[in-house]
């Protein structure tokens, strides 16, 4: 069953805005919308590299370069060495010599080892390379320059022993250093799935008699299961076309078409009621700008995670005049005050919700 809202429609319209700028030629031609992306519109998007290095932009970097701009950018998560476990999977250790020389990591099959570090699983140094530049800093992506990326790939594949001390990495000699990746053979190769025209991985036969016609599409819940679970249209996201059925009532009678009306009666009463429990608060907005921000990355509203519960920071400066002291912690960075977790510089948050942001915490995170 289908309803639609106010929100569906803004969503739409702003979803079809959107996609002008982006629909293909042929949708500018058949149906007199959009226009082509640009050479340069796509290139902006188009950054993966591959496992062969297609899209492996040119450049180079050095172990020495790499570490410095580790110590600046990296270490506050990964630790200078690149071991640490304080936020995420160690990236380094755990692979040895002979690792390196045969392309497997033996100790990914024993029974005692008891973590895994990327070095130790990854495959292909490509997928470094490609994480890197996608994806890091966490908290600032894509402001990496290739020859920094280069650089700091460098340093960690100098700390897994793979490259020396003194090496510089660069597009020319980077296939060189995959045959010295420690986990460069631990991945099966399967033609069926990779090649258009490979094998196939299964030996089946093909079944083109007494095929059926025409197939119904239809799905139901059983009365057992009805109401197992409340009210499902109550359940459903505000935001979208499609609402959930009264799963309290017994099932509807007749076609779609009899029961249009009536279901999209109900649905635009639980998104009334869903409005009214809201009330007047803002919560809503403050997790979205909380998400927008990376906030949520390492806090959550009353649960500790790599920092402190927001709920927890308002009680501890219940009544204090925080407010300026906590803009400038996140905006500058801070650590020690809530144990030996540092948290890093935002400098991209906007002023405004800066100052939204604070004076939730600081009124107790109300939901």
């Amino acid at each position: 069953m289908f309803t639609w809202s106010k929100r569906t429609a803004i969503a739409v319209g702003v979803g079809l805005a959107g996609a002008l700028f982006t629909l293909p030629a042929a949708a500018q031609s058949e149906y007199g919308l959009g226009r082509a992306a640009t050479d340069t519109e796509v290139e902006a998007w188009d950054i993966d590299v591959r496992p062969d290095f297609k899209g492996l932009p040119k450049g180079q970097g050095t172990v020495d370069d790499g570490e410095e701009l580790w110590e600046s950018t990296c270490a506050s998560c990964h630790g200078s060495f690149a071991e640490s476990n304080s936020f995420f999977t160690p990236l380094i250790g755990g692979t040895t010599e002979e690792d390196i020389k045969t392309g497997r990591v033996e100790s990914l099959t024993s029974p005692t080892q008891t973590s895994r570090t990327i070095i130790m699983t990854v495959p292909t140094v490509s997928t470094l390379w490609d994480y890197i530049y996608r994806a890091m800093p966490w908290d600032n992506p894509r402001t990496l320059e290739p020859d920094q990326v280069y650089s700091v790939l460098a340093y960690l594949l100098s700390l897994a022993d793979i490259v020396d001390f003194d090496f510089t990495l660069s597009d020319e000699n980077i296939a060189e250093v995959q045959d010295r990746m420690p986990n460069r053979n631990g991945v099966q190769f399967w033609e069926g799935l990779w090649n258009v025209d490979g094998e196939p991985d299964t030996s089946n036969t093909a079944c083109m008699e007494d095929c059926v016609e025409e197939i119904e599409m239809s799905s139901e819940l059983p009365e057992r299961a009805r109401d197992a679970h409340g009210d499902l249209a109550e359940q459903m996201r505000i935001v979208g076309p499609v609402r959930g059925v009264n799963s309290l009532e017994p099932a509807l009678q007749g076609t779609v078409e009899d029961n249009a009306d009536n279901v999209r009666e109900y649905a635009r009463a639980t998104l009334d009621s869903a409005d009214d429990e809201k009330g007047d608060s803002n919560s809503d907005e403050i997790v979205a700008r909380l998400d927008e921000n990376g906030c949520m990355a390492c806090h959550a509203i009353d649960t500790k995670k790599v920092g402190p519960a927001f709920v927890d920071v308002g009680k501890k400066y219940d009544g204090e005049d925080m407010h300026d002291t906590l803009v400038k912690n996140v905006r500058e960075g801070s650590s020690g005050t809530w144990g030996s977790a540092p948290m890093p510089p935002n400098p991209k948050v906007s002023d405004d919700d800066l100052d939204m942001i604070i004076d939730w915490v600081l009124s107790g995170a109300p939901e």
